[in-house]
C-alpha cells in the first residue's frame, strides 16, 4: 500500500503539470519532446477526443512497474460538468475475460484443474448442439473461440434470461464451423469458462475475481456487480452518436454476461492489472500467478487472419493471434498484448508490449469511438521512440468511411423498397412465435399497429416496409430500429417470424 500511496503521489504532480492550461501553450521543440515525452501527449489526448466527439475519456500508461501517467479528459455525461478523472468507473467488456482466464489459471496453479480438461469434467450438465463436441471440448477450447457454435449476442444482451439459464440452453445453439477448425470468437463459451471457476472452487465467478484478484491487486472500487456499480461514485455514463448527435444511454444490467464482460472499473486500478502482467504474476512483491501460467496466457493458441485494413494500416505486421483471453500481434519487432472491448455504449483498450515493459489502458464512453485504439499505438510510438503518427486521424478517417457505406447501403435498400401493402391483413401476422435458444417473442395489434415484444426493453413499434416485411423501431431511447421478415406457407398462413440479429422464431399460435 506504501509503494501505491507513492505512486498515487507521482501522478497526481504529473497530472498537475499536465494541466489544460499548459496543454494550450506552444508546442515545445524537437529537443525539448525528446527530454521529456510526455510533453505533447496530454494536448494530442484532447484534441482528438474532440475531433472523435467523445464526452469523457481515461487513460492511464505503466512502464517498468510503475504508473508514469494517469488522468481523465472531458465529462462522465454529456451536458452535465463532472469530470472524468483517472478513478471513474467504466464498463470494460471483453477486457474481463482476461480476468476469468487468471481465475482458471490460479486453479491450475493449485492443481485443481487443467487447460486441457474436458468441460464435462467440472459441468456434468454441460450441453452443446453436437454430442461430439459436448464430449471433447476442453477449457483451453472455450478461452481460444474454437469451439465452433454460433456467436448469437443477443441472448445475453436482449434475453431476460440470467447467466444459469443461458448455459442451460447452449445445447440449442448451433454448431455452424468446425470444432477447432479455427478462430471464431464467442462471448457465451467465456460464460461456461465462468462457470466452470464457480464449480471448481466451489464459489460464484463474481465472488472469486473479487477475493482473488481485485482485492490482492488493490483493485476496491472495481466490481462485475451491476448493483454494486450503481451504488458507486464517480461512474461514467454511457453514449452513442446518432445523426452527429451524443445521446445518453441508459446503464444496462448485463450480469448475465458475467465472465465474458461484465466487470466495471477504472484506469487506475486497470494499471495495477497491467503491472500484474508485466511482472509476470508478481504483484507488489507478492506472487498470485505463477510465470509460467502469465506466459501460456500471452502464447498464441490460435491463428487470426489478418484483414486487408489491418495490412494497409500495419504493412510491417507478420502475425495475429489469440492466446488465452489476449489477442497477440507483433509491432515493430515486438510482442503485443492486447485486447479491446465494447459494452454499454462504453470502449475500452488495453495493451501490453512485455518485452519493453510497458503497457497502457484506454477507455472512451462512446460507443463508436476508436481513439482508445489510436491511443494505445500513439503511446507505443511514443515509449519506443519511434516516429510521431497521427493514429486518431487515420482511425477517424476509417469511422467516417464506415458511416459513410452504412449510409449509402441504407439508401439503396430504400430504393428497393416497395410501395405495396402488406400480403396479408394485419391481424394475420399477430402471434406467440418460439424459439428454443431465444424463447418467445410476441406480436399483438394494438390501435391499428403491430407492436413486437421480445423482453422489458425489447419492444418495437412495427410499421410495413415491404411484402411481409416490417421494419420496427425499439422504444428504448436510442435503440434504432430493426426488420423483421414474416414467413408464409404454401396455403398463405404466417408461420414464421426473421428477428434481425436474433434468429428465425416459429409461430406457435
Amino acid at each position: 500500500m506504501l509503494r501505491l500511496r507513492r505512486l498515487s503521489f507521482v501522478v497526481l504532480v504529473f497530472a498537475a503539470s499536465a494541466s489544460p492550461a499548459w496543454a494550450q501553450s506552444a508546442a515545445p521543440a524537437a529537443s525539448a519532446r525528446a527530454a521529456d515525452p510526455f510533453a505533447s501527449l496530454d494536448a494530442y489526448i484532447e484534441k482528438a477526443r474532440r475531433d472523435w466527439q467523445v464526452p469523457g475519456l481515461a487513460i492511464a500508461i505503466v512502464r517498468n512497474d510503475s504508473v508514469i501517467f494517469a488522468r481523465g479528459y472531458g465529462v462522465r455525461e454529456y451536458g452535465k460538468n463532472e469530470p472524468v478523472d483517472e478513478h471513474t468507473l467504466f464498463a470494460i467488456a471483453s477486457t474481463s475475460k482476461a480476468f476469468t482466464v487468471a481465475a482458471l489459471g490460479m486453479l491450475v496453479d493449485e492443481g485443481r484443474i487443467h487447460w486441457d480438461d474436458p468441460v464435462r469434467k467440472h459441468l456434468p450438465d454441460f450441453e452443446l448442439q453436437d454430442p461430439y463436441v459436448t464430449r471433447h471440448v476442453t477449457i483451453r477450447d472455450l478461452l481460444t473461440h474454437r469451439v465452433g457454435v454460433a456467436r448469437e449476442d443477443n441472448v445475453w444482451i436482449a434475453s431476460p434470461f440470467d447467466r444459469r439459464e443461458i448455459i442451460r440452453r447452449l445445447r440449442h445453439l448451433d454448431q455452424v464451423n468446425s470444432f477447432r477448425h479455427g478462430y471464431s470468437y464467442n462471448n457465451l463459451m467465456y460464460m461456461v469458462a465462468g462457470e466452470v471457476v464457480a464449480a471448481v472452487a466451489d464459489t460464484s465467478w463474481d465472488a472469486f475475481v473479487e477475493e482473488r484478484l481485485f482485492r490482492p491487486l488493490g483493485m476496491t472500487r472495481t466490481t462485475s456487480r451491476f448493483d454494486v456499480v450503481q451504488t458507486r461514485d464517480n461512474v461514467s455514463s454511457s453514449h452513442i452518436l446518432s445523426d452527429g448527435k451524443i445521446i445518453v444511454m441508459d446503464r444496462r444490467n448485463y450480469d448475465a454476461l458475467g465472465p465474458a464482460g461484465s466487470i466495471f472499473s477504472s484506469v487506475w486500478e486497470m494499471a495495477q492489472w497491467i503491472r500484474l502482467h508485466l511482472n509476470g504474476g508478481v504483484y507488489e512483491g507478492k506472487r498470485l500467478l505463477k510465470r509460467e501460467t502469465i506466459e501460456e496466457m500471452h502464447t498464441p493458441q490460435v491463428v487470426m487472419r489478418i484483414d486487408s485494413v489491418t495490412k494497409r494500416m500495419f504493412p510491417t505486421q507478420n502475425f495475429s493471434a489469440y492466446g488465452l483471453g489476449w489477442r497477440l500481434q507483433d509491432y515493430h519487432g515486438r510482442k503485443v498484448v492486447q485486447h479491446t472491448g465494447s459494452v454499454n455504449y462504453t470502449r475500452t483498450q488495453v495493451g501490453m508490449i512485455p518485452s519493453e515493459g510497458i503497457g497502457v489502458v484506454a477507455i472512451a464512453n462512446l460507443s463508436s469511438s476508436e481513439l482508445q485504439t489510436a491511443l494505445m499505438y500513439r503511446v507505443f510510438d511514443l515509449l519506443l521512440g519511434l516516429p510521431e503518427r497521427d493514429w486518431s486521424a487515420e482511425y477517424l478517417e476509417l469511422e467516417r468511411r464506415s458511416r459513410a457505406s452504412v449510409a449509402a447501403s441504407a439508401g439503396q435498400a430504400e430504393v428497393k423498397a416497395a410501395q405495396r401493402g402488406p400480403s396479408l391483413p394485419l391481424e394475420a401476422y399477430a402471434g406467440t412465435y418460439s424459439d428454443s435458444l431465444y424463447g418467445d417473442v410476441t406480436v399483438t395489434l394494438e390501435d391499428g399497429r403491430l407492436v413486437l415484444r421480445y423482453s422489458p426493453d425489447y419492444v418495437a413499434d412495427l410499421e410495413h416496409w415491404r411484402f411481409d416485411t416490417f421494419r420496427g423501431r425499439w422504444r428504448t431511447r436510442g435503440f434504432g430500429q430493426t426488420t423483421m421478415t414474416f414467413g408464409l406457407d404454401s396455403r398463405g398462413r404466417v408461420r414464421s417470424l426473421e428477428l434481425q440479429g436474433f434468429t428465425t422464431f416459429r409461430r406457435r399460435q
